[in-house]
């Protein structure tokens, strides 16, 4: 069992019902500065989670406070300063500069006078300035994947002690980008002290560079622990799996190597 302290986050039996689908209840705290990887099947409710901590799906029932507060009675300008989100995927319907995206971020910010400043330093961070003289038509996916990891960036750039919660942030890179971006969001986050919740498909990542594991099944906490090598035989169990592991001072090899699953 883990200590609980009441941190950013308290869910206390939070319940969201989606059409015929339950998720929940969802009972656990949020530290400040803690980094969490929320992994689980497809279809576990990892987004559907990730949605209710960012006031997108509203509670059923149970309760959700943000820094002591309900999350309900936050004003979007109000919850803007202090918690961004970043989704799986971008609508790229309208033909918008990619500056003005991410100074989406900067939006409800009552004094902005270092705004094109901080553009241009998130687009850096999240390896898009090379974009910023671009819209957002013609852009690939990993491409438009940056502009919005800088729209983040930008968001609480300023600010210490937030939330960033991201929805498979890495998904659309390749190796060597992702490897440099996920270093880059580790770097952000604990300059200024926010809490980072991911969800994630790669457990080895999650182990390598969270603090802590919520697991889900079928929309329920299967595991909430540690990120260590304990978590190990709990992921086999969730992915019906078994993981080679090879670690050494320097590196984790974690590889999927056999099914469980009833065939």
């Amino acid at each position: 069992m883990r200590h609980r302290t009441v941190g950013h986050l308290h869910l206390d039996k939070a319940h969201v019902r989606l059409g015929s689908l339950d998720f929940g209840p969802f009972t656990f705290d949020v530290a400040p500065g803690e980094r969490i990887a929320i992994l689980g099947p497809s279809g576990a409710g990892k987004s559907t989670l990730l949605k209710l901590l960012s006031g997108e799906y509203a509670t059923t029932s149970g309760l959700l406070n943000v820094m002591g507060r309900r999350l309900s009675t936050f004003d979007p300008v109000s919850l803007s300063h202090l918690l961004a989100v970043l989704p799986q995927t971008y609508p790229n319907t309208f033909d918008m500069p990619v500056k003005l995206v991410i100074g989406l971020g900067r939006l409800g910010k009552q004094s902005d006078a270092n705004v094109e400043q901080i553009i241009r330093q998130a687009a850096l961070l999240a390896r898009a300035d090379h974009l910023l003289e671009r819209t957002t038509v013609g852009l690939s996916g990993g491409e438009l994947a940056r502009v919005h990891l800088a729209r983040v960036f930008a968001q609480l750039w300023d600010a210490c002690d937030g939330i960033l919660l991201v929805d498979e942030p890495l998904a659309a890179f390749d190796p060597g980008l992702a490897l440099e971006l996920s270093e880059h969001l580790a770097m952000f986050t604990r300059l200024r002290q926010h809490t980072l919740i991911a969800v994630l498909h790669d457990v080895q990542l999650a182990l390598q560079g969270f603090d802590r594991l919520i697991m889900l099944e079928r929309g329920q906490v299967f595991a909430d622990c540690s990120a260590s090598l304990d978590a190990v035989p709990a992921l086999e169990c969730l992915f019906g799996v078994r993981f080679l592991v090879h670690q050494t001072e320097e590196v984790l090899f974690l590889r999927a190597t056999t099914s469980t699953r009833d065939r």
